[in-house]
């Protein structure tokens, strides 16, 4: 799971694979990729802000390498979530309980995350998807 939401480069192949997949919703598998490239790139902002560093405790074994030292919020758990909430849209079906929990819980789980951090990165990621669903549907009209 945690190589899949690299970068959000797991969900950014979905997405490219729905879009590619799907011709007659193209438009809107696009859209919806491009709001987890954004959700995933909004997280990153924040992580250089609040400079959080990631859990450092001698009983807490890093499972899994990472990108930086910055913690807040887990980027893993935003592009999950938005991935999650966007993609669950368009193949009618509620995706978040799936796979939002099982990605949040493997950051804790690798020693890479606090539980705040994988809360936070789901509340922006939740907050993204939303802004693009309600972008799309004022586009639409």
């Amino acid at each position: 799971m945690s190589l899949f939401g690299e970068h959000a480069a797991g969900w950014l192949a979905l997405g490219a694979a729905g879009a590619l997949l799907d011709p007659p919703r193209r438009r809107e598998w696009l859209v919806a990729t491009a709001g987890v490239a954004f959700a995933h790139g909004a997280s990153i902002g924040v992580k250089r802000v609040v400079r959080r560093p990631r859990p450092d405790d001698p009983t807490v074994e890093v499972r899994v390498g990472v990108p930086s030292k910055l913690s807040f919020p887990s980027a893993h758990a935003t592009s999950t979530t938005a991935a999650a909430v966007l993609f669950g849209a368009l193949v009618g079906r509620p995706l978040v309980a799936v796979l939002v929990p099982p990605m949040a819980l493997s950051r804790l789980v690798l020693g890479v995350h606090y539980p705040s951090d994988v809360v936070a990165g789901s509340l922006l990621g939740a907050a993204v998807a939303a802004g693009a669903r309600r972008a799309t549907r004022r586009r639409s009209r």
